[in-house]
């Protein structure tokens, strides 16, 4: 923002994602691949540059290879203008621990916010799917001049539990009480069957984020989290001010998609996200060339190809991808193969999985590179496939990365 006031993003990509296994047994959940083409990192950085937030720094931790590695060969910024986006590693800075917590992987990585001198930091969650313009947010942190924003989402209060709850105060915009995770939060004034839950996405004053994670690393009874520990902190100082959401206004967007994001944290709301994609007018639309979601076009594939009886209805089909069978309600990823009499219903397919001939693969999540033999089935007898695979309270199966089909 040349001209305005200097910004840093620091997006949070530690986290260990056990809740997505096997997704995540050989890799970083923000590397975890999404619709298809896109890694789940990727959708928090479209937004940010998209946005104008062009100064980077993504924070890593567990598994974090396949997470480095895209984001190096993907996420390259014109150096000539000083603009970023690099990986960094868990430092251990302040002594040989790996990151305590959300706080304590900022704290540890101080250094940044030192170099880089900004007025705000931008603090975003790194596996979250969704549109959003952070410019908007901005501009109200700056006005109100709090300490810190945080955007929130109406969910039903019935689901609070899963979340970070923000309390708002009687002007609508100031945080009364932020509550992690609670199980009966009073409901909104307006709306007494729905609360905010935070999106794990906050704007600081660098004034006040340095001086809470100071504070806090000196607390040796705190969990050193942002939703946790930093926000609550800020909240009982009066620093904090709600960013509501629903207001987030994205170029392109449609009436039906306005408004969407999913915390994809487990196998269900993995899954159910993609089928998200798939409808004539879908709840949340790839599509959208206005405020596009970038990421590696990777290697040099082919267009996807039917061949024989090949068929695909209410599918994502990638490149590479070669369709000789029946394909339905699916997103298949790049180097995909459907063999002849093939079915697949209700389907994940991460790169180069093949289904082979006669085979019929049903609500499942297959990691790359996963080889289902000719006339085996997955998916469709769910008392033996709970022996050998993982499967989901929903009853999606899971099979990781080169899993063997049994």
């Amino acid at each position: 923002m040349r001209g305005g006031p200097r910004v840093l993003g620091i997006v949070l990509a530690g986290g260990e994602g056990k809740r997505l296994k096997p997704l995540t047994a050989d890799r970083a959940k923000p590397a975890v691949v999404f619709g298809g083409s896109y890694r789940l990192v990727d959708f928090v950085l479209s937004n940010l540059v998209n946005g104008d937030i062009l100064r980077i720094c993504v924070l890593t931790q567990y598994k974090s290879h396949s997470l480095d590695r895209h984001i190096t060969t993907t996420w390259r910024m014109s150096s000539l203008l000083g603009n970023y986006v690099t990986p960094v590693p868990a430092q251990q800075r302040l002594g040989p621990r790996w990151y305590q917590g959300s706080a304590d992987a900022i704290m540890q990585s101080l250094n940044l916010i030192h170099d880089e001198r900004p007025d705000h930091v931008v603090v975003f969650g790194a596996d979250h799917v969704y549109r959003m313009d952070p410019r908007q947010m901005l501009a109200q942190h700056i006005d109100s001049g709090a300490g810190v924003t945080v955007a929130g989402i109406r969910v039903p209060r019935a689901e609070s539990s899963a979340f970070g709850i923000i309390t708002p105060g009687s002007d609508g915009v100031s945080v009364e009480r932020f509550l992690e995770k609670p199980a009966d939060p009073p409901g909104l004034a307006d709306d007494p069957d729905h609360v905010f839950a935070s999106m794990g996405n906050y704007i600081f004053t660098a004034r006040a984020l340095v001086e809470a994670l100071l504070e806090d690393t000196e607390n040796e009874d705190s969990a050193h989290d942002m939703g946790g520990s930093i926000l609550p902190m800020l909240t009982a100082q009066g620093e904090a001010q709600l960013y509501d959401f629903g207001e987030n206004r994205v170029p392109g967007a449609t009436p039906r998609d306005h408004g969407y994001w999913r915390d994809v944290g487990t196998l269900d709301a993995y899954y159910d996200a993609h089928m998200d994609l798939l409808a004539e007018r879908p709840t949340f639309n790839l599509y959208n060339r206005s405020w596009p979601i970038y990421t590696s076009p990777g290697s040099q594939l082919s267009p996807a190809r039917f061949n024989a009886s090949g068929i695909a209805s209410e599918a994502i089909i990638s490149p590479g991808c070669l369709i000789r069978g029946q394909v339905s309600r699916s997103v298949l990823s790049p180097g995909v193969i459907v063999e002849e009499g093939a079915v697949v219903q209700g389907c994940v397919l991460h790169d180069n999985v093949r289904v082979g001939r006669g085979a019929v693969v049903r609500n499942a999540i297959l990691d790359k590179n996963v080889d289902v033999p000719p006339e085996a089935t997955v998916g469709v007898d769910l008392e033996r496939d709970k022996k050998f695979y993982s499967i989901s309270a929903n009853g999606v199966l899971a099979l990781g990365k080169g899993q063997r089909v049994s």
